[in-house]
């Protein structure tokens, strides 16, 4: 008897566009997804005859990788779950999900805009399989997609005539080979760290994984967060005792990680420093070091910068005898728009103005972190 739970095997249709091409819209109707999912029956079915006995699911819009590859596989998820709900025959075994009135059926079918301007889109299929031919049929599609699966001329005519695009290619592939070809576009731009962080993420989300990013800061996945080494840590640990190398190293460090969190973000991966439960989609992250010291001046706001950069950290500060300063907080802006927020939670933490000291540089103390200006005290 057949199992009344077929097995998803989940594909995309990757539409390489033109250089400079965008889409006008980043979603099908309903009456396009559908003659968009006809025209893939019959590619699929000319690479795979075995596609026949299971049940093609479309979904009528345009992703971006990022979207697709988050964990638990929202899009796939929800795509089958729809499909799942349709009776068994319905439409030759072929049903197509777009939009209506401006509205996917579904929130994780929506497309977002922010990630719209990249040189790829992507369209989720699935094939919901018998149980007793799933894995055959899923071995097969791995050798022939990967091999040989360019869309057909008939489904590449229709894509660019309903989308108003050039392609460069259309082609199917597996999740499994979308998966391999983004850790090669990643590891391409150095982000291989990145990449086994992310990797656990979707393939192994219960477990855990230790990397170290190029520039040689801890990172750890666990329990869906990745974890990162604090920078004073990370800074305490480089053997180098030039000054304006150090300084350099840290701007480097912050602008590593802004990529990894931006990256993070959009694949909806939390992170977070270590031992603190600020999560770096606030914007930020933040390092508390001590409390303030009635024995002390009153704390103030100090700002790193770097050429490029802008500011690459906030430190406060507070000066004592002979004006050393005694560094209680850093934060690091990973975003433009988390500078004020930044500056007003590390004021009101400790009860001073949100007057910032622009220090044009990074400046590092005796012990070679992110410090403050040492001025004899009146």
């Amino acid at each position: 008897m057949e199992s009344s739970q077929p097995i998803a095997l989940p594909a995309v249709l990757v539409l390489e566009l033109s250089h400079g091409a965008t889409p006008a819209r980043l979603t099908l109707s309903c009456d396009e997804a559908a003659e968009l999912a006809a025209l893939v029956a019959a590619d699929l079915h000319a690479l795979v005859p075995q596609v026949d006995n299971a049940r093609l699911a479309l979904a009528g819009a345009l992703f971006d990788t990022v979207e697709l590859l988050r964990p638990g596989f929202p899009v796939w998820a929800t795509l089958d779950e729809l499909a799942r709900r349709v009776p068994r025959g319905h439409l030759e075994n072929v049903v197509a999900f777009g939009s209506h009135e401006g509205h996917m059926p579904a929130q994780p079918l929506e497309p977002d805009a922010t990630y719209a301007d990249g040189p790829m889109r992507v369209l989720p299929l699935s094939l919901l399989a018998p149980e007793a031919q799933a894995d055959d049929l899923s071995a097969e599609l791995e050798v022939q997609l990967v091999g040989r699966g360019e869309a057909g001329q008939r489904t590449a005519d229709w894509l660019m005539r309903t989308l108003g695009v050039q392609l460069e290619h259309a082609r199917y592939l597996s999740r499994n080979d979308l998966i391999a070809l983004t850790c090669v576009q990643y590891e391409h731009v150095n982000l291989a760290p990145l990449w086994t962080l992310l990797e656990a993420a979707l393939l192994t989300p219960y477990g855990e994984e230790s990397t170290l990013s190029a520039r040689g800061l801890a990172l750890r996945y666990a329990n869906g967060v990745v974890h990162a080494q604090p920078p004073t840590q990370w800074l305490a640990a480089q053997t180098t005792d030039d000054a304006a190398q150090r300084a350099h190293d840290v701007a480097g460090l912050v602008f590593e990680l802004r990529q990894y969190v931006a990256l993070l973000d959009a694949h909806r991966i939390p992170l977070q420093l270590e031992n603190d439960a600020t999560p770096a989609s606030q914007g930020y992250l933040l390092e508390i070091l001590a409390d303030a010291d009635p024995g002390y001046d009153a704390p103030a706001l100090f700002a790193h910068e770097a050429p490029g950069l802008g500011v690459v950290a906030l430190t406060v500060a507070q000066r004592g005898d002979g004006g050393r300063a005694r560094a209680l907080a850093h934060g690091y802006p990973l975003q433009p728009s988390a500078l004020g927020p930044l500056v007003t939670l590390l004021a009101e933490r400790y009860g001073i103005s949100t007057d910032v000291h622009a220090l044009g540089r990074v400046l590092l103390d005796d012990a070679g972190q992110l410090g403050a200006p040492a001025t004899p005290l009146h």
